[in-house]
């Protein structure tokens, strides 16, 4: 006997061309929305490049108008998507360069890129990747590079060798570093932008790179300077910086000097734009203070004390250069956090976790040592602890064990 199934067969071909007709539209409607995005997507990163196009136009107009140091007879102005420069062919160094810290730097993300190329705008030749190599002295940027981590052009710019001069690692790596890092964290901060001159400070008998198969002769300076003005500011202000080309053992505040005195050792005339009166006052200012606002302290960070200070004793951006040894590191608690696991108090000195430069430890064991709570007796007062400096993660701290070990900043300042 013969059955027949043919209505369940066609009922079944047409649920089968049904889903398979659904499928076809979805798929469909899958492609129109991913082509819209593409498109949308494609359209969002020229407009994005259009205004990074429209700030780098923007910040080159503001910087030449501004920035620049008085040129002299013979100075020739390289321009850059983010800085701007004078050569010095006989050094083969730059005589300055200038750009703008911009709020953007928050937002970039840009990685480094550290290959160094000649600057096709200059005629002589910057090819020095032989004076360098193994010389014992860094490429050492003067426009950083992660101030223009927002603009792949402006990155690129900062790695020709028209922006590098030959600098120790103790201080390319070491106090410039933190100085270029203390003036992004100020904008950042303020939302300010500041106009920085950045330059070797030329001396006599300066020393060769040692590389004989070198093409070029480049010479290594004994200084350098960098120049910061904000312009931006309600009550607009200047400040300096001048270490030496080797190993800086102070705190970055401590390298703080005024313009004029900038001048006076390199013999540029920086910021000759401005009017004379608010020439003459920015250019006198040297107080680390003033770059410090109420934006600074509602993100939990406070100047360190200006050093050098009474009795031997050190500030928070000091402490790293202890490390090893007994020292009295002084500072304000800006915040305390205490550890689960150990019930562990960790007193930030100056700036909150994790950003801190120095944090004193008080182990739950060493508690009953302390008349008082230290955690919420010692937050936001100014103290010096004693103690031997050592570090964690890279960085420096002291472990206090009672409260002896704890002097509060305003008995120090009355003599006691």
């Amino acid at each position: 006997m013969t059955m027949v199934f043919r209505p369940l067969s066609l009922c079944t071909g047409l649920l089968l061309l049904l889903k398979v007709s659904a499928q076809t539209q979805a798929d469909q409607q899958l492609r129109d929305a991913q082509s819209r995005f593409d498109a949308a997507k494609q359209q969002l990163e020229q407009l994005r490049s259009q205004v990074e196009h429209a700030k780098l136009a923007v910040m080159q107009h503001d910087l030449a108008q501004w920035g620049y140091p008085a040129l002299t007879p013979g100075d020739t102005v390289i321009v850059h998507p983010g800085h701007a420069l004078v050569w010095n062919d006989h050094y083969k160094v730059p005589k300055w360069t200038a750009h703008i810290i911009m709020p953007d730097i928050m937002e970039g993300n840009l990685a480094r890129i550290d290959t160094f190329l000649p600057d096709p705008q200059i005629k002589t030749n910057t090819a020095l990747i032989d004076a360098y190599w193994f010389s014992g002295y860094d490429r050492g940027h003067m426009v950083p590079s992660a101030d223009m981590r927002w603009s792949e052009e402006a990155l690129k710019a900062t790695y020709l060798y028209s922006n590098v001069s030959p600098q120790k690692p103790e201080l390319n790596r070491g106090t410039w570093a933190d100085l270029e890092d203390w003036m992004r964290r100020y904008v950042h901060y303020s939302g300010h932008r500041v106009y920085v001159v950045t330059a070797p400070i030329l001396g006599k008998d300066m020393p060769l790179l040692n590389k004989p198969k070198a093409k070029e002769d480049v010479y290594a300076p004994p200084y350098f300077f960098k120049a910061m003005v904000d312009l931006d500011a309600p009550v607009k202000k200047g400040i300096a910086f001048v270490m030496r080309n080797g190993l800086n053992d102070q705190g970055v505040l401590a390298y703080a000097v005024s313009i004029d005195s900038v001048e006076a050792l390199s013999g540029l005339d920086l910021f000759p734009a401005l009017a004379d009166t608010l020439e003459h006052r920015i250019e006198a200012q040297h107080n680390t203070q003033d770059w410090y606002g109420e934006g600074d302290r509602a993100m939990g960070e406070v100047a360190p004390l200006p050093p050098p200070l009474p009795g031997g004793r050190f500030n928070t951006m000091q402490a790293k250069y202890h490390i090893g040894n007994k020292a009295t590191i002084c500072g304000t608690v800006v915040s305390t956090r205490r550890t689960k696991k150990s019930n562990a108090l960790y007193l930030n000195f100056d700036r909150m976790y994790p950003n801190q430069d120095f944090y004193a430890t008080v182990w739950d064991y060493n508690s009953p040592n302390f008349p008082y709570n230290p955690e919420t007796y010692l937050e936001g007062r100014k103290i010096c602890v004693t103690g031997m400096v050592t570090v964690f993660d890279d960085i420096a701290r002291i472990s206090i064990n009672n409260a002896k070990e704890i002097t509060f900043w305003e008995d120090v300042v009355k003599g006691k």
